[in-house]
Formats: structure tokens, sequence, C-alpha cells
């Protein structure tokens, strides 16, 4: 077992999309490093790791991301990281099949849930003159899929409001970074691609990543575990790439 450095001891943690894949990799890596960490999930009985706090919250919603705040300040208090990890898309044939409606539900899921818990929770950190905020976007914004074009855009549009955000925040001292994944091999990312086609027979996420090899969760852990620490005190504003090379922005 790898024993991991207390460098968030004392830290109070929110992660959204908690009970799989890259959310329940943080929320673990948070406890194992010191943090008291609360987390969410649509499923009342979506495992979690142990340890998190935990509240079912459908984050599409206003009611669940309202939910959402109200049991972070009452089980956490102040709130020291926020982490947004909520995401997904339906896939539709081409871009002029996906109707109007999935359009506002793909906002809702990737770009909203965000915005709205961070209007709940934000200021308060802003008040104490402290925080760490991240928001994950997706590949697809390098690379847009014609049959999840809604989601391409939304996380188009998430990216932005980090970057504003980032600079509003700033002079208070709360620190706003994006993290963008590519091919993660978690059983929800395998999935997503062989809906989009881009999975090779065998069933590899790796053949158009220049390091040839798929990514891991903990690649994803480890970019966030620096944004949210510390070692990133005078980081702000970026959007940091996870993915092998794949999708390079300049």
């Amino acid at each position: 077992m790898t024993v991991h450095e207390k460098i968030l001891a004392g830290k109070k943690a929110v992660v959204t999309g908690g009970s799989r894949g890259i959310g329940a990799a943080l929320v673990q890596r948070f406890l194992d490093s010191g943090a008291e960490v609360l987390t969410t999930a649509r499923s009342e009985s979506a495992p979690v790791p142990a340890g998190a706090a935990f509240v079912r919250a459908d984050m599409r919603t206003r009611v669940g991301v309202g939910a959402t705040a109200e049991a972070a300040r009452d089980i956490l208090g102040d709130v020291d990281i926020l982490i947004h990890t909520v995401g997904g898309s339906k896939v539709f044939p081409r871009t002029l099949d996906i109707p109007e409606e999935e359009w506002r539900e793909e906002l809702n899921r990737n770009l909203l849930s965000a915005v709205r818990l961070d209007l709940l929770l934000a200021p308060a950190m802003r008040d104490r003159g402290t925080g760490a905020i991240v928001h994950f976007s997706s590949a697809a914004v390098a690379k847009p899929v014609p049959q999840v074009l809604h989601y391409s855009a939304a996380k188009v549009a998430l990216e932005a409001y980090s970057q504003g955000l980032a600079a509003e925040l700033a002079p208070s001292g709360v620190r706003v970074n994006t993290v963008t994944p590519g091919r993660i091999a978690t059983p929800g990312g395998v999935a997503t691609r062989e809906q989009w086609g881009l999975v090779a027979p065998e069933g590899s996420l790796a053949t158009a990543t220049p390091l040839g090899r798929d990514g891991q969760p903990d690649d994803i852990v480890e970019a966030t575990m620096y944004l949210v620490s510390d070692r990133a005190s005078f980081v702000t504003g970026i959007n940091l790439i996870v993915d092998g090379g794949e999708f390079p922005r300049g």
C-alpha cells in the first residue's frame, strides 16, 4: 500500500461525482493526504471511499447543487478545496440530431453544475482569502466529436468561465484552475469512447496517444493534487492538459 504525505491535513474538500472513476480516485487520495472530504452521487447506494461524507445529489439540478452546498456547510464548515468532476454526455448519430432539450441537459450537467456550486461556496472562500477550485474539462474541446457536440460546447464554456472566475478571485487569494483529462482507462472512459467509435478492437485507449499508453486515474489525481496544494500557490487561471500529448493546444 502506498503511503501518502499528509499534505492536505486540516483541509476541507468537496468533490462532486466521487463514486467512481477519477472522482473516486480523487476522494481516496484526498482522504489519504489528510483532508476531510464530502462527495456526491446521484444514487443513495453509490459506493464511495470509506471515510468520506456523502450526499445524494443530482448536480444537474438547482436542488441537487443546493443540497450539496448545505451539506458542505453543515458537515465541513469552511470549504478549502472544491473539485467539479461531474460530467458526461448522451450520444447522437450526428450534430443536427441533437434536440434542444439535450443541449439544455448538457449545459446543466457540464457547465451549470459547476457554476451553481461555485456561486454557493466560492464567496466564503473569497471572504476568507483562501481556497482552490478545480473544474474538469475534456479533450473533446480540442477535437469536437459531432455526435456529442453539445458536450464539447458545454466544456468550452466551462473553460472560459473558469478563466474568468480565476481572474476575478485571484486578488482575494482564491485560485481557480482547470484539468483536462485525455484518454483515461476507467470503465466509464472506455464505454464513452466505444460509443464515440474511438476505441481500438482490443479495447485499448492508447492508439492515438504519443506516450504509447493509456492514461490512468492516478495521472489525473497527481495533476489535481498539485493544483490544490501549496506547491501551486502561484498558479491560477491555467488549463492543465493531461492527455499523453494527444491533443496539444498552444
